[in-house]
Formats: C-alpha cells, structure tokens, sequence
C-alpha cells in the first residue's frame, strides 16, 4: 500500500474507543481476512497486515498516545512503525495474532474448531537488548558488539533432543502429532484437531536422550553480535536482528533479537527531533555592543554575530548542525538561545564601573510599558 491509512480508519473504530472495542474490532478483521481463511487472497492477506499492524499500536497506551499526537511517524517500534528498520511482513502480523488470540499456543483453526493442529519444530523467542548511545554516536552512526545469552541449537543432536536413533514413534498419536477430539455444541458436534499432549506436536518420543543437552535440543550459549546502528536513531527505535533470538524447540528456526535504542543526555546539547539546542551564556557588555561568539556544535565551534543590545531568549540558528535525519532526509539545525550574563561576585573596579554605568541613561531600568501593565491585568483578571 503506498499511503498508509489512519489506525482508527483501519480498524473502524472512533478516535475515543476503549481497549475491548479496539480488541474486538481487530479480532473481527483478523478472522475475516486471515489468510488461513483466504490463501492466495494477496488483497487479504493485506488487509490483515494493516489491521494486525494499526492493532499493535492502538492497544499499547504509550504507543497510541503517541500516535495521537505526532502521527505513523512516532508509532514506534513495531513491525511497522516509522521507529522499526524492517517492514511489517506477514509472519510478524501471524505472531502478533496467535499471541493475543492463540489460545495459548493452539493453531488458529482451533479458534474455528477444526482444521490442522500444528506440529513439530517451532519457532524460537524473540529477544530484547537495550543499548545506550551517546549523541555524539547517534550523529555518525556506529558499529557496536553486545553480549548476548540466549538458547542456540545443540550441535551434537542438530535440536532433536535425542542421541542417533535414540527416537520412537509416539504410540498415543501414531507419529501423527495430532489428537482428534470430538465437541458438542449448541450447532452440533465437530472435530477438533489439537497438539499431541504426550510427545508434544512432534509426532516422536525420546528414548535415549542427547547426553550434551539432556533431551533439550538447546544450549544456553553466551556470545557477542554485531550491531550497525545508522545515524540519527532516536530514544526507543529498535533494530531487528533476524534469527539471532533462542533457537526453537525441537529444531525450529531461531527467534529474533530487537536492539532498543537509550539515548544518553548530554552535557551541553538537548535534543528535539533532528534539532539541537543549546543555551549559551553572554556576558553583559558584549551583549549590549555586538560583535562575534563561539557557538558549540557537534562537529567542534562555528563564530557567529550576534547584533548589539541582544537579549535573553534569543535565538541564532546553525542550518544543518543538527542530527541526521533517518533514511537520507538531510539533518536539523543547531539552535543557540542566548542568556545574558550577570556576574554574581564583583571586584572592587568592576564594582566601581558599575555603579558609574548606572548612572548613566544606558544603565537605567526602564520603565514598564502600557503593554507590560496589560499583561498584568491579564494574568490576574483584572
């Protein structure tokens, strides 16, 4: 879909609507387009990627705030989401379904009572690190390596759990995987199609047991990975590593491993978007004559000039001294608010033109104006 469409549109709910009207309208579009129910429907099959994706972030408070406020933009991390570094593809709409409405691990025919059970190797967890950057690395982009503890696949019996014909066919299922029972209802009866519960799906039961992983079929293994993080990531982006999660049970393939981004503050800059702030100190006289100041950036000090009888509060904008914009965007600026600098401790010269200062017109305090007593009037309703 080129443009994408508003989440409540999506799902056909008011702006307003509580968390079950979310749920339940999702869960509505997810049965009628899922594409168990429609296979080679691609207009299905999209139709439940969008719905799957609006639903992830309108039932998270946080996210749904968000993108209450700021749009697809600031929808973040979520398959989808701006924040995300990947599409939302298919599988994840299948995860993130059978997560809420799986019915704790049944296949999504259960939900319709009949159909095929799944069986077998299954896909590993997804696993979640956090890494914290400063600014300075968020401008440039940075290759970083974290420790990772997660499950790998035992080498010894490549995830059977079993030593070489170390296996039986299970005698409750047949080697099938798959129970079939038999359920009333108010429509009649049907035939439900669930997990084997004895050998668990995989349709064979262990005899003699891998004697590295114990009839595991999985490892804990402790190891480092390599992480490109690109320029101009923010506060809670995340970046997926494909199949670098636990390994599945009985085989499956491995999960996937979320890098979430922490920003860490700076001493001097504060950030807004791809822009840059910082407020900069100016001593008195040379507020009042003008001339050149220093203002810091990332990439070392640029003069600008300030003119004279400057003021507190403001601005010099730096075009293009800010951060990276994700996805080739050009970068922010660099904004320096000024602040007028009072000296707190005096020596006695410095005390003495001072005080010759104030005698003078310039060194006055002028008087308030007709539009500072309105403003009074204002604040206190006078």
């Amino acid at each position: 879909m080129s443009a994408r469409r508003d989440y409540y549109e999506v799902l056909g709910v008011a702006k307003g609507a509580s968390d079950d009207d979310v749920k339940r309208a999702y869960r509505k579009l997810a049965m009628e387009h899922h594409p168990d129910r429609n296979p080679g429907d691609t207009a299905a099959e999209a139709r439940f990627k969008e719905a799957t994706e609006a639903y992830e972030v309108l039932k998270d408070p946080e996210r749904r705030a968000r993108y209450d406020r700021f749009g697809h933009e600031a929808a973040g991390p979520s398959g989808g989401g701006a924040a995300g570094f990947d599409g939302f593809d298919l599988s994840d709409a299948l995860r993130a379904f059978m997560r809420d409405f799986g019915g704790g691990g049944a296949g999504f025919e259960d939900l319709f009572g009949g159909g095929h059970a799944s069986a077998g190797p299954r896909r590993g967890q997804d696993l979640r690190v956090r890494l914290r950057l400063s600014l300075e690395e968020i401008a440039t982009g940075v290759k970083k390596k974290i420790q990772v503890k997660r499950q790998v696949q035992c080498e010894t019996c490549a995830g059977s759990g079993a030593q070489k014909n170390g296996k039986k066919t299970c005698s409750q299922c047949g080697g099938r995987g798959q129970v079939r029972q038999v359920q009333s209802s108010f429509f009649g009866q049907f035939v439900n199609i669930a997990p084997c519960g004895r050998c668990r799906g995989t349709g064979e039961m262990i005899e003699v047991a891998c004697l590295k992983c114990r009839g595991e079929g999985r490892l804990v293994d402790s190891s480092t990975v390599s992480v490109e993080v690109p320029a101009g990531v923010a506060q809670d982006n995340y970046i997926p590593l494909r199949g670098l999660g636990d390994a599945g049970p009985n085989g499956g393939p491995a999960g996937d491993l979320q890098v979430l981004i922490e920003e860490k503050p700076h001493d001097v800059f504060t950030r807004d978007g791809a822009d840059l702030w910082v407020e900069l100190p100016v001593a008195m006289p040379h507020a009042a004559l003008g001339g050149s100041i220093e203002i810091p950036t990332l990439d070392g000090a640029v003069t600008k000039k300030i003119p004279a009888g400057t003021q507190t509060g403001m601005d010099v904008r730096i075009g293009g001294a800010g951060l990276p914009r994700l996805r080739g965007r050009g970068k922010g600026d660099l904004i320096a608010r000024l602040r007028v600098w009072t000296p707190t401790r005096l020596s006695a010269r410095e005390k003495q033109l001072f005080e010759e200062l104030g005698t003078l017109e310039a060194g006055k305090t002028p008087r308030p104006g007709k539009g500072f007593f309105d403003k009074v009037r204002d604040a206190f309703g006078a």
